[in-house]
């Protein structure tokens, strides 16, 4: 017998990046809250900062969904396993409705929409248009009739008259409702940067941000409409999805660096980690004054490294731990920022700041992006974490790059798709050491956490380094 679960949701994405999905899905998800319905927040990905806002604005992990990464069913299942039955699920889209991996669209918001039976409300960006917003919704419909396009939102409306022409346009030609209208804000509430949005992170006075969002969205989104569009979703099938086995990490401890510097960690990354039984000990690179005692390994996310290099330089005796639990063998993974991190040095507007000098490289960051968007990675040597043959599915997103007049160190893996460390190599890996720019996904690459874990409990059993 077929088992369904009802799951109100809905979907919110844009006509491309920038449009005000964030804004509108943060505001939303505030008054909701506010109005007492329980709420999930996912993000289309691969994201890390758009999903910190939506946890923040939720009180709950936001969890990413990508069909290119984990497949339709890893996402489907994430999903199942993650959402809610008495609330709202709200899934934030990516770029455009139907921006994917190719022409076609494929992995695009639209698909993880089909995929997840999630009705779509269109975030519209009505700078300096007024009819023309109907024939773009017009043309979202047209263009694929299997995505639910149920309402819209429009951003950046400028005044009563305004919004009166866009809306009879809209709901006359496309016959689907406007449920939100949002005035231009004079100031973007939620600030940008090179990489998109601020981290939550780095922001002070976040209940006065909150009220800034309420204020921007209270009574120009009909909650009800909303709700009705989210329950009208249909209830989808449970099906058993068997999760990768872990090896047993029952007394193992495994240090990860979490500070406003180092935040880019998929929850998911954290929770396979603690479902093998390893006990996660959070560090801070600019305040601790060295790794803590007994550790056995070490990972280092992503982030920003470069807007704190000043700080991170100047811990001095942090930066000596990092190089001296390398030396010792403990296995250390690190990804993109933790790459930075582990250089020796990081070039940032023309000033060099000493960093931990694990490897003999310099990295800089400059004005444009050095790499961006889905990677495919080949382990073809000796390393630390991974099988020689597997093949990775990540992503990457940075404005730095090793200084390329360096030799590379010894590297793990080729780039079949992206940019990686340069030269079509990814992963520079020294004793027990490995860092490179791409992310991985703990649910897209399961062997991730299982090559961690093992690595930890070798050091742990051995207490010497597992390679030369």
């Amino acid at each position: 017998m077929t088992s369904m679960r009802a799951m109100p949701r809905l979907m919110i994405a844009g006509l491309c990046g920038g449009a005000g999905k964030t804004i509108a899905c943060a505001g939303l998800l505030l008054l909701l809250r506010r109005a007492g319905v329980d709420v999930r927040a996912f993000k289309k990905g691969p994201d890390y900062i758009d999903p910190a806002w939506l946890a923040w604005a939720s009180a709950h992990p936001a969890r990413d969904l990508d069909t290119w990464l984990m497949g339709p069913e890893g996402a489907r299942a994430s999903f199942m396993r993650h959402g809610i039955g008495d609330g709202i699920n709200l899934i934030e889209g990516n770029r455009g409705l139907f921006d994917g991996f190719d022409a076609e669209g494929t992995h695009s918001s639209g698909v993880l929409a089909k995929t997840l039976a999630a009705p779509v409300l269109l975030v519209l960006d009505a700078t300096k248009m007024t009819r023309t917003a109907a024939a773009l919704v017009l043309g979202c419909q047209k263009m694929d009739a299997g995505v639910a396009l149920r309402g819209v939102i429009l951003n950046n409306v400028n005044g009563r008259r305004h919004e009166q022409i866009l809306r009879a346009a809209i709901e006359s030609t496309c016959s689907i409702p406007v449920v939100g209208v949002l005035s231009r804000a004079a100031v973007n509430p939620l600030p940008e940067r090179n990489l998109g949005l601020t981290p939550p992170q780095e922001h002070d006075g976040m209940h006065r941000l909150e009220q800034h969002l309420l204020k921007l969205v209270d009574g120009r989104i009909d909650i009800e409409a909303v709700l009705s569009i989210a329950r009208s979703a249909p209830p989808l099938e449970l099906r058993a999805v068997e999760r990768s086995p872990l090896p047993d990490a029952g007394g193992i401890r495994i240090g990860y660096v979490k500070d406003s510097a180092f935040n880019f960690y998929y929850p998911e990354n954290l929770e396979e980690l603690n479902r093998a039984g390893a006990e996660m000990v959070p560090v801070s690179a600019l305040q601790s004054a060295a790794l803590p005692a007994n550790l056995d390994a070490l990972y280092i996310g992503g982030g920003f490294p470069e807007t704190h290099a000043g700080q991170l330089a100047a811990n001095l005796s942090f930066l000596e731990s990092l190089r001296d639990a390398s030396r010792s063998g403990m296995p250390i993974y690190a990804e993109c920022g933790g790459l930075m991190l582990l250089a020796r040095s990081l070039v940032c507007k023309g000033v060099r700041y000493p960093m931990a000098d694990v490897f003999p490289v310099d990295v800089e960051v400059l004005e444009k992006p050095q790499g961006h968007g889905y990677t495919e990675l080949r382990v073809d040597a000796v390393n630390p974490f991974f099988a020689e043959g597997l093949a990775l599915r990540g992503h990457e997103f940075h404005y730095s790059r090793i200084v390329p007049t360096q030799a590379l160190p010894t590297t793990a893996c080729a780039v079949r798709r992206g940019m990686g460390c340069g030269a079509g190599r990814d992963s520079l890996v020294t004793r027990n050491t490995m860092a490179g720019y791409t992310h991985l996904h703990a649910l897209a690459t399961p062997e991730w956490a299982a090559g961690l874990v093992n690595a930890a409990r070798e050091f742990a059993r051995a207490g010497s380094p597992l390679l030369a």
